[in-house]
This record gives C-alpha cells, structure tokens and sequence, in this order.
C-alpha cells in the first residue's frame, strides 16, 4: 500500500476529519428467464420514473432530489418496496435479470453494483440506474433494536444469518426498507463509482 499511494492528514476546523469506505462488487446466481429458482426480478428503471433536483428550484434544498411519477399533472410518489415486491410493475415488461435469492437481492440494492453469474453462461455486470425516492432505512438498527443482534456484533454477515433463520419475518424486515433500486446492464469497465469512473 505505501509503496502505491501517497499518505496525506486530512483536517477540519474541529480536527482531523474524514471518512473512507471500501467498495466491493457482489456476486449473484441469476438467469434471463424466470423460473421455480430464479424468481426475484431485478427492474430496469421505469420510463414513467422522474427524479427531481430540487436545488434547481431553490436554493437552500441544493443536493436534495425526490422521486415519482406524474399523474394528471401532479408528482406522486412511486411505489414502495413492499408494492413492488407485490406486483406494482408486474406485467410492464421491466425485469432485467431474475436471481435466485431475495436477501442477495436485498443487499444488492443496498450496494448499488454488482455481477450476476448467468444460468444461461457467462456474467452480467449491473449497476445503479435509479430509486423509487423512498427515505433508506438500515435494517441492522431495526435487529438491534429488537434484541435480535448485539450492536458489537452487528455486521451484514449476522443481519444475512437472521434472514436465513427468520425467512417469514426476514421478507417483513426487509419491506421496512422501503427504497427500491433500479438496475441498468453495464458493459465494459466497471463497476462505475459516482462520478462515472470504473472503480478498481
């Protein structure tokens, strides 16, 4: 690591500040077509999704956006997690690829990329392409909360270990996230970062 890059001190006006985060490109099972394993869809963004910069409208909510969809003139919020999962799209013709587990889904929604190793052969690289504009909501709080997971041991390793052991009540805990990602096929480099840039 030293050998590659530079160390620099950052600092604020309180002292040193800062925050690093790693990246990492999840791996999927899924296949074109659905089928009795391969039945969670993972939706290409839908054309009647609009996404609004508010900063554009006043100053004070720059970096601010909200997300829905126009319905007789008037923007109304898109449908939930919970909506969708029921069917909300169904029908529409907007399922990208279908995996085959929902808790992987789940935390690919969360990370925003990743690669789908294809029944039909080979990889399909996926990438964030829009969200419903629902608030985020981190469900490792929700099992802490509960008494479910020590917060000292609270990692996406034991919120995934609780989903497998609680599948009725994992599907339930996870609809209380209530953002939902849209998905795009990538080509190339990738996974891209939020500049656009292929992250390595």
């Amino acid at each position: 690591f030293e050998t590659n890059f530079q160390p620099v001190a950052v600092s604020g006006r309180d002292g040193p500040t800062g925050l690093i985060t790693g990246y990492f490109e999840p791996e999927l099972r899924g296949a074109r077509k659905p089928s009795a394993r391969y039945n969670v869809p993972l939706h290409i963004r839908p054309p009647d999704l609009v996404t609004v910069s508010l900063g554009r409208f006043r100053e004070e909510l720059k970096g601010e956006k909200i997300a829905g969809r126009v319905v007789q003139g008037r923007l109304l919020p898109y449908p939930d997690r919970g909506k969708i999962e029921r069917g909300a799209l169904k029908n529409r013709n907007l399922e990208l690829v279908w995996v085959d587990d929902a808790a992987d889904a789940f935390f690919l929604h969360i990370q925003g990329s990743g690669r789908i190793r294809l029944r039909e052969g080979g990889i399909m690289r996926v990438g964030y392409a829009g969200t419903n504009g629902h608030t985020y909501t981190a469900i490792g709080r929700d099992l802490i909360a509960r008494g479910a997971v020590p917060p000292e041991k609270m990692s996406m390793q034991a919120i995934r270990a609780w989903l497998a052991a609680n599948p009725a009540e994992g599907a339930k805990l996870m609809r209380t996230n209530k953002s939902y990602v849209f998905f795009r096929e990538l080509t190339g480099d990738g996974p891209l970062g939020a500049q656009g840039v292929a992250l390595t």
